[in-house]
């Protein structure tokens, strides 16, 4: 329902005067009217079909064909159509791009009544309300959130609505905001209209609504009659004005889509930002927590730890890596379950919960009335296979295993009244009927036997039909558009009785009808039809009736997932031996033998670990060395190591040690923004930007050739003022890795910094320098470059390396010759040095001038006024 969805102006003269249209064009523009923003699937029979604009736009985007059949207000009618037992695959491909659907049913047969056949919308179709099966992605949530921004905050209304999960919060500014969004990554964004956000999104479908729905006070009111409560004090929002507003505005779209009670959202939860370890867009995407640099999922961090059993575990982890909590206690217990399913027992637990169907999906769509009939075979078979799993939990004695066994409730009421009412092996739709178990209800049983005693009749009157007439040929048949008959070649048509009546004359055949088999025909068709209704009622009553335990049953699918993920991180700590991490009060990030998780699991050789050390004695690391001697690995391994210890998962190192941390910031990789006109240089510097104002003492910093984008002069004074204020200002954890040797200086001028670099082996071979990268992180700084044998080894032709070396050589040249050695941008040459001024220089460089009070800065000011009088 983006705007782009909006109707052109091309279809005003089809919709002006709707007396000249036909009544069933009349009725279709009327429902139209109410979905100006969506496409409407209007049922003709077999097809959905589509009109005018929304013809054009769905041929474009299904690739159908567009025809223009009949003529209405006397113009064509673009016309597109899909085959309703089709329509899943075609509404899937349409909320994949961001469209909505409004599905437009006939309520009554044709010929019921006079004028068109009645129909309505009996369902909405959004990128963010979708439930469905068919048409969601079951190993990633699908989220729907509401923004209401004023001045001094945004409130942030968040719904799983195939979960029932319902949250709020607010932030401060849009900068915020955009870091939220990037950790939700929802599928619609509800904004009142002509709202004041500017959302860089990309794949998040935008709806707008009246801004009417976002005014607090009734917001307020909405979410009170919705939660049945006289003030949401309980929930923990009633001070947050603006989250209230956003969330009384999601809550009265949803309903408006969905046309049934929302039974299944029992509660609201408010959370901070403060809660979780807050990582932003470009660090998500730097550290390819969900995606590749390449875009695929195979060789991120979730392709390496999804080994979950069941679709709702591969959405909670994704869930827990969105959000990676700081509290120490919870993420603990973690570890303290992973220790001790790795015993023996995740095995045999993944092994039961593979024959777990989605239970949390099933439960909100018989909140919604629109469970299928196998959703709740899948139902029963999963209550089925909950006691063999709490039979395995009983003997584990981690704490918190032994409360999700006491979560998993078998609910044998439940299970009991599914094996009663519901065949073993129900067909996808109760459509046709078939789903109610035999012996649940006595009436349709009795109706169901007077069809299925048919057969007997009809076999037993064609056999007195043939003695009769003499004819051995003679049969008696049915179909669906003439019902019974009594069929005769046409050579025997003289032989048919007088009380045959023609039914129908095919090129061979005759058929007739008896009023002994009108009668029966009657009789038999009567019942079938009433089976069908009293099957479709029972099956309607089942579903309510299972609603009532709806609590339970999401009770038992968050247990089942927080389970498989425990038994997925257990099985990846078993695989590539990773450790628990020690998680304590002191400061400070302390790995030993530390691993990238992705990069060693896809490598073909042998994955060289490495230390980290952050603490108040090093707060900056200065990292250099050659292109592909490791740097950015290394980064990002820390990071990740960092990110999985605050998961409850186990970590790819010998040990870690992990103190108390607020947020990862990366700034790894060159990129542009086309779509906001901003350059490489321009990103990188935003990037930048936003960790130098937000990063703190508590913060991993992950900084990759800053001032690489620009010249060479720029790009140095930016790299060393960054590394500066970091060290000085923030003081966070920061890793920074740069070609600029200059910069190791810091080291010797900040007592909080070290300096440390890669190893690289090289040696001459056939006149040639030859590099090894040995991927081993040393103390020190290199001692020089290595960019034309790492230009070689790429690929560059020798001829170019050849000439480069002799540019370089009269670069060199030049330089020595113009200005004696070559200097660094902070030098100043040795004999042209007096000794006050460098004695000055080191005093200044001691100096910390936010920490100063005026008095001290006075007392400085005189001390430096005597050093160069001293001079």
């Amino acid at each position: 329902m983006s705007e782009s969805n909006s109707p052109t102006s091309s279809d005003a003269p089809e919709r002006e005067d709707r007396a000249h249209h036909t009544p069933m064009m009349r009725q279709y523009l009327g429902i139209k009217d109410d979905y100006p923003h969506m496409l409407v699937f209007y049922r003709m029979g077999d097809f959905y079909e589509l009109f005018m604009d929304d013809a054009r736009r769905a041929a474009e985007l299904l690739d159908i064909t567009l025809t223009a059949r009949g003529e209405s207000g006397g113009r064509s009618i673009p016309m597109a159509g899909v085959p309703y037992h089709a329509a899943e695959q075609y509404l899937a491909r349409l909320i994949a791009r961001g469209e909505s659907v409004a599905i437009c049913e006939q309520m009554e047969a044709p010929g019921a009544s006079k004028g068109p056949v009645r129909r309505e919308v009996v369902r909405v179709v959004t990128p963010g309300t979708v439930t469905d099966d068919a048409l969601l992605d079951a190993r990633r949530a699908n989220l729907i959130v509401a923004l209401a921004p004023a001045k001094r905050a945004i409130g942030i209304a968040v719904l799983e609505l195939a979960r029932g999960d319902f949250a709020v919060t607010e932030v401060a500014d849009e900068t915020a905001l955009a870091a939220e969004l990037a950790r939700l990554a929802p599928s619609e964004i509800v904004i009142a209209e002509n709202s004041p956000l500017r959302l860089n999104v990309t794949d998040t479908a935008i709806t707008e609504r009246p801004a009417w729905l976002f005014d607090a006070v009734s917001a307020r009111r909405r979410l009170e009659d919705f939660f049945e409560v006289a003030q949401l004090d309980a929930y923990g929002c009633a001070d947050l004005p603006r989250a209230i507003a956003a969330a009384g505005a999601l809550v009265d779209y949803v309903e408006a889509t969905q046309r049934a009670a929302l039974n299944h959202i029992t509660s609201l939860r408010t959370y901070a930002i403060t809660d979780t370890l807050v990582l932003d867009g470009p660090t998500r995407r730097n550290l390819e927590i969900e995606h590749s640099a390449a875009g695929d999922t195979r060789h991120s961090l979730v392709g390496l730890l999804d080994r979950c059993a069941t679709s709702m575990g591969a959405r909670a982890l994704r869930r827990w890596l969105a959000e990676p909590l700081r509290n120490f206690d919870i993420l603990r217990h973690r570890h303290q379950a992973i220790d001790t399913l790795a015993r023996g027992a995740q095995t045999s637990l993944h092994n039961q919960l593979r024959e777990i169907p989605d239970v949390e999906r099933i439960a909100t769509r018989i909140a919604l009335a629109s469970a299928r009939p196998r959703d709740l075979s899948g139902l029963a078979s999963a209550l089925v296979a909950l006691p063999g799993v709490k039979v395995e939990l009983d003997v584990l004695d981690a704490p918190l295993l032994a409360a999700l066994n006491e979560q998993l409730d078998p609910v044998p009421d439940v299970r009991a009244l599914l094996e009663r009412a519901v065949v073993a092996t129900p067909p996808v739709v109760i459509r046709d009927g078939g789903v109610i178990a035999r012996g649940y209800d006595a009436t349709l049983d009795e109706l169901r036997d007077l069809s299925a005693n048919a057969d007997g009749y009809l076999a037993e009157l064609e056999a007195r039909e043939k003695k009769r007439t003499g004819v051995e040929t003679l049969k008696v048949g049915y179909n669906r558009v003439h019902g019974y008959y009594i069929e005769m070649g046409r050579a025997h048509a003289d032989k048919a009785p007088l009380d045959y009546q023609r039914r129908q004359t095919l090129k061979a055949v005759e058929r007739y009808i008896t009023p002994e088999l009108k009668g029966f025909e009657d009789k038999v068709l009567s019942a079938r039809e009433r089976a069908l209704a009293r099957e479709k009622a029972l099956y309607a009553e089942l579903v309510q009736s299972l609603a009532a335990y709806l609590s339970k049953l999401q009770a038992i699918a968050a247990g089942l997932a927080h389970l498989d993920v425990l038994c997925a991180l257990t099985r990846c700590a078993l695989d590539h031996r990773w450790v628990a991490p020690k998680l304590v009060d002191t400061p400070g990030i302390h790995i030993s033998g530390g691993r990238h998780p992705v990069v060693e699991h896809f490598s073909d050789h042998p994955f060289v670990a490495n230390d980290t050390e952050l603490d108040d004695d090093c707060r900056l690391l200065l990292i250099t060395g050659p292109n592909m001697g490791g740097k950015s690995t290394y980064m990002r391994q820390t990071a990740l190591i960092v990110l999985l210890a605050h998961i409850g998962s186990f970590v790819p190192a010998d040990s870690a040690t992990i103190g108390p941390l607020d947020r990862i910031f990366t700034r790894i990789g060159a990129g542009d923004d086309l779509s906001a006109g901003q350059s490489t240089f321009m990103v990188e510097m935003s990037e930048t930007a936003q960790i130098l104002h937000h990063a703190t003492d508590a913060s991993l910093v992950l900084l990759d050739e800053i001032g690489r984008g620009t010249s060479t002069y720029d790009g140095l004074a930016l790299a060393r003022a960054v590394a500066e204020r970091l060290a000085r200002h923030n003081r966070a954890y920061t890793l920074f890795a740069t070609h600029y040797f200059e910069l190791t200086q810091i080291a010797e001028q900040w007592p909080a910094s070290r300096n440390a670099h890669f190893e690289v082996a090289d040696y001459k071979s056939g006149g040639e320098d030859k590099l090894v990268f040995l991927h081993a992180i040393r103390p020190g700084s290199a001692s020089r470059s290595f960019g034309l044998q790492v230009a070689s080894l790429a690929g560059v032709p020798k001829i170019v390396i050849r000439s480069a070396e002799r540019h370089l050589a009269e670069l060199e040249s030049q330089s020595r010759a113009e200005a004696g050695p070559q200097m660094g941008l902070f030098e100043t040459p040795a004999d042209t040095r007096e000794p006050a001024a460098d004695a000055l220089r080191e005093a200044l460089a001691d100096i910390d001038c936010d920490d100063l009070s005026p008095r001290e800065a006075l007392a400085e000011l005189y001390r430096l006024k005597n050093l160069v009088g001293n001079g």
